[in-house]
């Protein structure tokens, strides 16, 4: 079955997470994704965090499947000249090295325009062009912080705190894919190719945009209802870190389940919507919550909003997280277990739905992986392996009209 990005070809030249990201989703849509490596390593993450010696390491395979492998030292004219030849035949160009790597290359836009004028460059960074940063080598936690996440997560009685959810990485990588199905669209209409930038700065303040409106907030009113510092604490002049308040306006705390004293996850996340006021006081067995003023609104709860969850608390100290789920779920309480990734791993629904594939490696054996968070009617993309170091150099040679001879004399330059 054909897919969306058949034909369209890519140029890889990413490592680590952000850019292999990007086009690993571009190649479970049917993109011929060739990942130029260089010859004898190739990209770190094969290497690092390694839990099987002298296989790839799951950093890199579960963020490289469906990817070609072609080696290539591009410092060496012979190199070059193999570049040179994909660049005529491809569509988009990937990259995240550091600033003027790719002008050293002797590959600047202007080279990469006059070899194909419909080619589409793509580049994650770390700060936008012309920040007062954008010499500044950024990885994940430090692109957290510079957007803004790590300001406004954790308690206010403790320092800043990163996620483990890869906003600098992986969401970086999704906006650049979102950048790079644009400027193909963009292409079809215009015939011509041009450049695309996603900073990674901007990916995490892009995520992170209600603080930004509540800092607007707080600097209007000099207070955030929705916070737990309300009514009786103290704002200063900045968004404040909430804890595990929802900060959409929804009062939503985590909360302790049966069993919280040996499994440091058995709690599950609570949300009192205003809508759903009456049957959380249902669900709790307190019905005469329901029109009680000292309750009955957002307003009037908040006050007093930590002795609700404590006695929400109480009522789940019986109940496992699962427990708690299936009975308040009933009533249309928003709450989720909060789940370990072993328990996702195991999960049967995201097995059937795809989100989670176990894919075999001809070296590592069979490993799990995150499968398209993206669900289509008409296409179910397939997760395959991730290649080994050039494991399809001949082949993409071969593609670029090499002979045997020429491909075996390349190889023997690459090796020296």
């Amino acid at each position: 079955m054909s897919k969306p990005l058949d034909g369209i070809k890519i140029i890889d030249f990413t490592h680590v997470q952000a850019g292999p990201a990007c086009t690993q989703l571009l190649a479970w849509f049917g993109a011929d994704v060739i990942k130029v490596e260089r010859p004898g390593s190739g990209d770190v993450t094969r290497n690092q965090l390694r839990d099987i010696p002298d296989a790839d390491a799951l950093y890199f395979t579960m963020l490289n499947s469906n990817k070609k492998s072609l080696t290539l030292d591009t410092k060496k004219p012979e190199g070059k000249e193999v570049l040179e030849k994909l660049i005529r035949e491809s569509d988009v160009l990937v990259e995240n090295f550091g600033p003027g790597a790719l002008d050293r290359m002797g590959f600047s836009w202007e080279r990469l325009n006059e070899l194909n004028p419909k080619m589409i460059v793509a580049s994650v960074k770390g700060f936008s062009d012309g920040h007062h940063y954008d010499d500044l080598k950024v990885y994940e936690n430090v692109a957290q912080c510079a957007g803004g996440a790590a300001s406004t997560t954790g308690f206010w009685d403790g320092p800043p705190t990163i996620s483990a959810a890869a906003l600098g990485d992986s969401n970086t990588g999704m906006h650049l894919a979102i950048g790079i199905l644009t400027a193909l669209i963009g292409r079809d209409k215009t015939g011509k190719g041009q450049k695309v930038a996603v900073s990674m700065q901007d990916s995490v303040l892009n995520l992170c945009r209600v603080k930004l409106r509540d800092q607007q907030r707080l600097d209007r009113v000099g207070y955030l209802e929705e916070y737990p510092q309300y009514p009786h604490g103290e704002f200063s002049d900045v968004v404040p870190r909430g804890g595990n308040a929802g900060g959409g306006g929804q009062p939503g705390w985590i909360l302790k389940c049966k069993g919280w004293e040996t499994d440091p996850n058995a709690y599950i996340y609570f949300t009192i919507q205003g809508h759903a006021w009456a049957p959380i006081c249902k669900a709790l067995g307190k019905p005469e919550w329901i029109d009680d003023p000292a309750y009955k609104t957002a307003e009037a709860r908040q006050p007093h909003i930590f002795d609700i969850f404590a006695t929400i608390e109480t009522w789940l100290a019986d109940k496992t997280k699962f427990e708690a789920v299936d009975i308040l779920r009933k009533f249309d309480i928003p709450c989720a277990p909060v789940l370990t990734m072993k328990e996702l791993a195991n999960d049967p629904s995201l097995r059937a739905s795809g989100t989670i594939v176990e894919v075999p490696h001809s070296v590592r054996g069979s490993y799990l992986t995150v499968g398209s968070p993206i669900k289509f009617s008409d296409l179910k993309p397939e997760v395959t392996a991730s290649p080994l170091l050039g494991e399809h150099t001949e082949e993409v040679l071969a593609s670029l009209g090499y002979s045997q001879q020429e491909i075996f004399n390349l190889k023997e330059i690459q090796a020296v």
